[in-house]
């Protein structure tokens, strides 16, 4: 059996996420259009089993790490020092682009921590389904140019196109090797992790771009009985005007938060969910060593 560990890194908001929930065919990491949406390093984990003699049996992680940026709160150093510790310690990089080098600094500063490890690297063009080809070629091309990559693919991960590739690419550089979790699992993630994630996703789409970087969330409780799940949760913001935003007029866009986020979790779990949401006000905790710890963002 092939077996190993694949880093998927890239700028805020390129696909990395969608990439990751593409490849296993369920979603494990939530998506929003807002950049750092993902802010912990979360395992895919893809099992297949040969279908015929030119196949592999393989087992893949793929790690799935916060958007590269230049941080300005210890919470950035955190998202992105986790994502750059991942170069040295995959068998292979997955970087994932959408435009041309010359379109801002974030893929050259990428690029560069890159060239300075000896790991196989991939380069992954997504969104073509909404780029014209030639400017597809000039991305290709410019990359190609450069001999960095071993390989060079474009997808369109929401889509599903050209995902099978990337799996291909990625299995290409794996070793036999013996396999590290269960057929049956995707995720190393616990439940509550994966809740938590979930709400958050959901505040996200729910509110104004200048709140989401400011909102936390912690499961309180999460009580599993036959047939329900009892979920009491806190949603954290850094300001008492954010509070009102998340609460909104007569609390609906709070209900509205929790009438979503219950129905994604009750698919999740295949059970009926009781959903407990609370706001609270917790400043700057994006800069409190103590509160990114109890968040979950620091060892």
């Amino acid at each position: 059996m092939k077996t190993g560990f694949v880093g998927i890194v890239g700028r805020p908001n390129v696909g990395k996420s969608t990439l990751l929930n593409a490849i296993l065919g369920e979603k494990i990491a939530i998506t929003t259009e807002k950049p750092q949406t993902t802010r912990n390093t979360i395992r895919g984990i893809y099992t297949h089993y040969a279908e015929n003699e030119n196949e592999e049996d393989m087992q893949l992680i793929f790690i799935d790490t916060p958007g590269i940026h230049k941080p300005r709160t210890k919470l950035g150093e955190f998202m992105t020092d986790s994502a750059i510790g991942t170069f040295s310690e995959v068998d292979a990089i997955i970087f994932i682009v959408d435009d041309e080098l010359s379109a801002g600094p974030g893929d050259k500063y990428i690029l560069d921590l890159l060239t300075k490890v000896d790991t196989p690297k991939i380069l992954v063009i997504n969104k073509i389904d909404t780029m014209d080809p030639e400017k597809y070629k000039r991305i290709y091309d410019e990359y190609d140019n450069m001999g960095v990559f071993e390989d060079i693919i474009g997808t369109a991960a929401k889509t599903g196109l050209n995902v099978e590739d990337v799996i291909k690419s990625a299995a290409s550089f794996m070793e036999e090797g013996p396999m590290y979790f269960p057929d049956d699992m995707v995720t190393e993630h616990p439940e509550r992790f994966i809740v938590s994630e979930i709400i958050r996703e959901k505040v996200l789409l729910y509110l104004r771009d200048e709140v989401p970087h400011g909102v936390a969330v912690e499961i309180e409780s999460f009580k599993e009985e036959k047939d329900m799940a009892k979920i009491s949760a806190v949603i954290y913001c850094e300001k008492k005007s954010h509070k009102g935003m998340i609460i909104g007029k007569g609390g609906r866009k709070l209900k509205g938060i929790g009438k979503s986020a219950r129905e994604e979790v009750e698919a999740l779990l295949g059970m009926k969910v009781y959903m407990e949401l609370w706001v609270k006000v917790k400043e700057h905790w994006r800069d409190s060593d103590i509160a990114l710890s109890n968040f979950g963002y620091k060892d």
